[in-house]
C-alpha cells in the first residue's frame, strides 16, 4: 500500500492506514490484450489539456514506438504539427498535414505523452519484449478531475477558474518478425 498523502488530508484522518491510493482501471479490457506480448502505462491526473492530448493520441495510435517517439520530439521542437480533427475551431492551417488541414503544436501535452510512452517502453524492457518491434495498439486521453478555484474581481465579486486534469493511457504490443500481429 502506498501512502501519498498531503498535510490537509492527513489532518482529516485519524490514522494513516485508513488512507488508500485510488486503483485506476484502463479503458481497454484485459480480454483484448495478450499478457505475454503487451504492456500498458498510464499518466493519471496530468496537468495538460484533454483536447490536445486526445488529438495527439488519435494521431499516434497504430504507429511503431520509435516512430511515435520521434514524431512527439518533432512536435515538441515545433517541426511537425498535430492534426486537429475534432477540436479544430479557430485552429489555423499548418503545412505538412495530409488528411486534415487544421493543426497545432501542443508542446505540453506532447511532453507528457512522451513520458508515458517512455514508461511503457521501460515496462516492455522489464518484461523482456523487443522494444524495436513495439506497436501502439491503444491510446486514449480523457478528462479527469476538475480543480475549482476562484479569482477575486472588483466590487467584492469573484469568477470561477476551473482547470481540468487529464488521464492518458497507452498500450503497446510486440509485433512478430514479419510485422503481423501475434
Amino acid at each position: 500500500m502506498e501512502n501519498h498523502i498531503n498535510h490537509q488530508t492527513a489532518v482529516g484522518l485519524h490514522s494513516w492506514r485508513d488512507y488508500r491510493v485510488p486503483k485506476w482501471g484502463y479503458s481497454i479490457t484485459e480480454g483484448e490484450l495478450n499478457p505475454e506480448k503487451t504492456v500498458k502505462a498510464s499518466g493519471r491526473e496530468v496537468k495538460v489539456s484533454p483536447k490536445s492530448a486526445r488529438e495527439i493520441c488519435k494521431t499516434i495510435k497504430g504507429m511503431m514506438l520509435t516512430k511515435a517517439k520521434q514524431y512527439l520530439t518533432d512536435v515538441i521542437a515545433k517541426k511537425k504539427p498535430v492534426p486537429f480533427r475534432r477540436f479544430k475551431k479557430k485552429a489555423g492551417h499548418r503545412r505538412g498535414l495530409e488528411k486534415a488541414f487544421a493543426g497545432r503544436y501542443p508542446v505540453k501535452a506532447a511532453k507528457n505523452i512522451l513520458r508515458v510512452l517512455e514508461g511503457a517502453e521501460a515496462n516492455a524492457e522489464y518484461k523482456g519484449l523487443d522494444t524495436e518491434r513495439l506497436r501502439i495498439i491503444h491510446t486514449s486521453a480523457y478528462p479527469g478531475v476538475k480543480i475549482k478555484r476562484y479569482m477575486s474581481r472588483a466590487f467584492g465579486r469573484s469568477s470561477p477558474k476551473i482547470e481540468t486534469l487529464c488521464h492518458i493511457e497507452v498500450a503497446l504490443e510486440e509485433q512478430s518478425e514479419t510485422g503481423e500481429k501475434v
